[in-house]
């Protein structure tokens, strides 16, 4: 799922709450700690950015929602005061081994990891593809490599136990070129495929790739650590749930990914190959 999907779903849950809250767009700006410009811009959807994490917060905290439902990640509004307590916000910079990710990886070893990506897993990653996608994000080169072989060295280690899970329809895409990878030559990413399959192969089974029908199923990305703690993506930063209630509803989400997952484990290999191989419609 790419920004502006997301941002649409925020926008259209944020109009929801503007509207149970029976008060004017100054008012409600007000009541959440923005201005009306600000909320007037959130509204609009000429951007995609997000809000600040504390702006999140205060809007689930006000009008007692969860964050997860104001993100899009489930459809049960809950509650956000135990979400509120116990959030981190995490905005890697430099090398991977060098941020708060690396360290909750580190204190998940020997636990299961879950993985919802929001493109082609890090550590599957080809340069070729890491070099493209630097060009497009302007994120820095080295230290996205630095993160692809800390990924790859923690997945060879032989405590780890990691579940991915992402959209059947990304690789598709991918494979044909389109979207974002218009600009990615054919060999290029039938490369990227192969290599995949190839880490796929090699990794599993503490490794293990899942892809399910992104037109049933919806998730933002997302990483649980264990039973401990859950890192939700959000445009160039992290929002970190330590909480036992919004880690166990995270961990629901992902367990029904797997179950709805039309590539299972053992065969994910296999379809990455026939997409490297395959032809480009």
């Amino acid at each position: 799922m790419d920004k502006r999907d997301l941002s649409q779903l925020f926008r259209e849950r944020l109009k929801l709450l503007l509207a149970r809250s029976d008060q004017n767009q100054s008012a409600f700006a007000a009541s959440v700690g923005i201005d009306r410009s600000a909320l007037s811009q959130l509204l609009s959807g000429q951007s995609t950015r997000l809000p600040r994490a504390e702006t999140l917060l205060n809007m689930a905290s006000t009008y007692n929602v969860s964050l997860d439902w104001l993100l899009g990640i489930s459809q049960d509004e809950g509650l956000a005061s135990e979400i509120r307590e116990s959030l981190e916000i995490e905005e890697g910079t430099g090398g991977f081994d060098r941020t708060l990710l690396a360290v909750w990886h580190a204190e998940a070893a020997g636990t299961k990891i879950r993985y919802v990506p929001a493109g082609i897993p890090d550590l599957l990653r080809t340069d070729a593809v890491i070099d493209y996608e630097a060009g497009i994000t302007r994120k820095n080169r080295e230290s996205q490599i630095d993160e692809k072989d800390y990924r790859i060295d923690y997945n060879r280690r032989p405590e780890t136990d990691m579940e991915v899970c992402m959209p059947r329809h990304m690789l598709e895409i991918f494979a044909k070129g389109n979207g974002v990878w218009s600009g990615l030559d054919e060999s290029a990413r039938r490369e990227q495929l192969a290599h995949m399959a190839r880490l796929v192969d090699d990794l599993y089974p503490s490794f293990r790739l899942y892809l399910y029908d992104g037109r049933q199923r919806y998730s933002i990305p997302y990483t649980i650590f264990g039973q401990i703690r859950a890192a939700i993506y959000v445009g160039e930063m992290y929002l970190v749930l330590n909480a036992v209630t919004p880690v166990r509803t995270l961990t629901r989400h992902f367990d029904n990914l797997i179950r709805a997952a039309e590539i299972n484990a053992h065969e994910a290999a296999a379809y990455c190959r026939q997409l490297a191989d395959g032809p480009i419609d």
